[in-house]
Parts: structure tokens; C-alpha cells; sequence
């Protein structure tokens, strides 16, 4: 990112604004939008990624309006509250149809640190498909019986849609929005990162199935349930272990290889 971007998207003196602990949300919160776009997870400047920011009061970072996923930054994060509203000032814009699917999740699961919303490909293929997530691989097993499906309401800006996405996704990790994309609810950002990685390669890899059972004229090969569930199971252990701060899920790793690219993010 150039010298003149970065002066542009750049907002000085938020550091010396926050906690220690709200510029770390904020620097890694900018870091998994830079992960998300590299792996080419966007649509345009169009959804969002929130997280909750430490401390009592209840305000969320979510992206500025307008910016595209490469040009998020720690300082550049808004600041708002549970109806969307600025709580810190900003330059920038908030998209308020943008947090309406994600105030119900942080409203109704404060287990919740950062939520995921995606409109990829092989997500929107998969939620447009009469299907679930279905026991025929290792990866699917993070949410196999462990997700929510929510019927298409048009653009989300209806406030009523809250409880009804409150209660499809009750408490699993992710939700499929039929017509629409997909959504995790992860514990911690490292674990949003895994979460929304495997849920496309979960979404991916299943169309890609049932295209070749379909062409072969085989079935799918169905793990069977009690081997499913309990690996499941496991899974469920491995992120309770990320929300009690016992793993991070290599995220340092992570860290680094955004560097080598541009740690503009940080700033």
C-alpha cells in the first residue's frame, strides 16, 4: 500500500484513544479482513467482519463503509454500538443493513467475540441448494450438527429479521443464509479465521461431491453417525480450548505471512 494510501485510510491518534487490549482486537480484527481477501472471500466492499471489543460497555468494531478488505486498517476499524451507531469518531461510514445480521448474533451470544459474514461462490451455490452440511469429510465434521440454516428475508435491514436469526442460530457456530452466503460465530478472531476457512472448503468440497455422485450415478460416502459425532465432538473441545486462550490456532503464523505481504494493517 502506497505512502499516500496509507496517509489516506490512516486515522492518527486512535492509539493513543484505546485500550492496549482494543488496539490488539483492532490489529487482528484488520489482519483477518487482510486474510480474508487474499483467500479471495469478498464481494466487492459489500459484507462484514465484527468483533467485540473488550470491556463492559457493548461496542463492536465492523469495517468503514465504502473501503474495500484491503484497505482496512487497526485505525480505520468504526466503533459502534449494539444499534450501529458511532461511538468514537470516525471519518467513515457504517453500513446499517451491515450489522443488522450481526448485532442479533452479539446481542444474543456474548460467548461470541467476532462474527464472519461471507457472499463467496461456493458459499452462495451451497445456500441456494435444498441441503446441509453432511458427514463426508474430515473438515465437515467443524460443523456437522453444529449449524444453523436461515430462510431468506430480502436485504437485511429489517430489525424484526434479529430474532429470527437469533433463533436458526441458536448455539451452533455457523449459520447458512439460504440465497445469501454464510456466517460463523467464533470465540475469538484466530478462531472466526479457521471457522469461515473450513466453512468454504466445507461448502466447496460438498457441491463438488454431490456433482461427481450425481455424474457417476454413486452415493456419497456418509461417515457414519456415531464416528461423525464424535469427531465432532473433538472439534468442539479444540475451540472451547481457543475460547479459554489455550490456543490461538497458529495465528502468529498467520501474522507473519500477512507481513511479508503489507502490515499496513497494523497502523
Amino acid at each position: 500500500m502506497s505512502v499516500i494510501a496509507m496517509s489516506v485510510l490512516t486515522q492518527p491518534g486512535v492509539r493513543e484513544q484505546v485500550s492496549a487490549e482494543e488496539w490488539q482486537t483492532r490489529v487482528d480484527l484488520a489482519a483477518l479482513y487482510r486474510l480474508v481477501a487474499e483467500e479471495g472471500m469478498t464481494d466487492l466492499a459489500a459484507t462484514h467482519i465484527t468483533a467485540r471489543v473488550p470491556g463492559p460497555e457493548d461496542h463492536f468494531l465492523i469495517n468503514p463503509y465504502g473501503l474495500m478488505y484491503e484497505e482496512v486498517t487497526a485505525s480505520n476499524l468504526v466503533k459502534i454500538d449494539m444499534n450501529g451507531e458511532k461511538v468514537m469518531e470516525s471519518p467513515f461510514p457504517v453500513n446499517p443493513a451491515g450489522f443488522t445480521i450481526h448485532s442479533a448474533v452479539h446481542m444474543a451470544r456474548p460467548d461470541v467475540q467476532c462474527v464472519v459474514h461471507t457472499h463467496t461462490a461456493a458459499g452462495m451455490a451451497f445456500a441456494s441448494v435444498e441441503t446441509e452440511i453432511l458427514p463426508i469429510s474430515q473438515t465437515s465434521m467443524y460443523f456437522w450438527g453444529r449449524t444453523g440454516y436461515h430462510a431468506w428475508e430480502g436485504i437485511s435491514t429489517n430489525l424484526d429479521e434479529r430474532e429470527r436469526i437469533v433463533r436458526d442460530l441458536g448455539s451452533n457456530r455457523a449459520l447458512i443464509l439460504h440465497n445469501h452466503g454464510l456466517l460463523v460465530a467464533g470465540p475469538t478472531i484466530p478462531a472466526a479465521w479457521v471457522m469461515i476457512f473450513q466453512l468454504e472448503r466445507v461448502c466447496k468440497t460438498q457441491l463438488e461431491a454431490m456433482a461427481a455422485a450425481k455424474a457417476t450415478g454413486r452415493d456419497l460416502a456418509l461417515v457414519p453417525t456415531e464416528v461423525a459425532e464424535k469427531t465432532a465432538k473433538g472439534f468442539d473441545q479444540t475451540f472451547q480450548n481457543a475460547a479459554d486462550g489455550k490456543t490461538n490456532f497458529d495465528w502468529e503464523a498467520h501474522l507473519r505471512a500477512l507481513d511479508e505481504i503489507d502490515d499496513s494493517y497494523r497502523h
